[in-house]
C-alpha cells in the first residue's frame, strides 16, 4: 500500500499530539471515581517518578506503532498496529492527568524518546509483517514485566496510580497476544537484549529527568 500525503500528515501530527501533551483519552481512566487519598511527600514522589516513566513508555509506543503503521504495505496489519496505537493513546492520555496530579513534570526528553522509537519502529517495519509484530510482541512482554514491578513499588494508597498501571498492563498483555495471533515471529537473542538494554537505559534516564 502506498503512502499518501494524508499519512504523512496524519502521523505529523501524532507526533505533535503526543509530545505536547495533546492526545485525548477514548476511555474513562481506571482511576476515576477512587478516593484520591493524601500521600506523603516521599510516596508523592516515588509516584511521580515512576509514572514519569510510564509516560515515557507511552509516548515511545505512540511513536513505535505509528512507524511501523506507515512501514507496512498491508492494510489488515496496519489497522491492526493502528488499533493497538489507540490503547497506547488513552494510557498515554491517563499517564499525563496522574502526573499532573501528582504535581510531577513529564520528561523533558519526550520529543527525544519519540525521535528514536520512530527509528527503532521504522527499522522494525522494514525487517517484514511477521518481524514487525514480533518486535510488537517483544516489546509489550517486556512492558508488561515493567508494568509488574511498577505495581509492586507503587505506594499502597496511591489507589489511582495503581489502577491506571494495571490496566496498562492488561491492555500490553493483550496486545502481545494479538500480535502473536497475527503471525509475529519471536526475535532472535540478541535483539531481545538489546532491547532490553536500551529499555534499562531509558528507564534510568526518564525517572529523574
Amino acid at each position: 500500500m502506498k503512502l499518501t500525503i494524508d499519512d504523512w500528515i496524519s502521523a505529523a501530527d501524532n507526533m505533535l499530539r503526543t509530545v505536547s501533551g495533546g492526545s485525548q483519552a477514548r476511555r474513562a481512566s481506571p482511576a476515576r471515581g477512587l478516593p484520591d487519598a493524601p500521600l506523603t511527600a516521599e510516596a508523592r514522589q516515588v509516584s511521580g517518578a515512576l509514572m514519569r516513566v510510564n509516560h515515557v513508555g507511552e509516548v515511545c509506543a505512540q511513536a513505535l506503532y505509528e512507524a511501523q503503521a506507515l512501514g507496512t504495505r498491508n492494510a489488515g496489519q496496519r489497522d491492526h498496529l493502528r488499533q493497538a496505537a489507540q490503547d497506547e493513546v488513552d494510557h498515554l492520555a491517563w499517564t499525563a492527568r496522574r502526573l499532573d496530579e501528582l504535581g510531577a513534570h513529564r520528561s523533558w526528553l519526550n520529543p527525544l524518546w519519540y525521535a528514536g522509537a520512530f527509528a527503532l519502529g521504522s527499522l522494525a517495519a522494514r525487517a517484514g509483517d511477521r518481524w514487525s509484530l514480533g518486535f510488537v510482541i517483544e516489546t509489550e512482554r517486556q512492558v508488561e514485566a515493567h508494568l509488574a514491578e511498577h505495581l509492586s513499588r507503587l505506594p499502597e494508597e496511591d489507589t489511582a496510580s495503581r489502577a491506571i498501571v494495571a490496566q496498562m498492563k492488561d491492555d500490553e498483555v493483550r496486545h502481545a497476544e494479538s500480535a502473536q495471533a497475527a503471525g509475529g515471529h519471536e526475535l532472535p537473542w540478541p535483539v531481545r537484549q538489546a532491547m532490553r538494554l536500551a529499555a534499562k537505559i531509558m528507564t534510568s534516564t526518564a525517572h529523574h529527568i
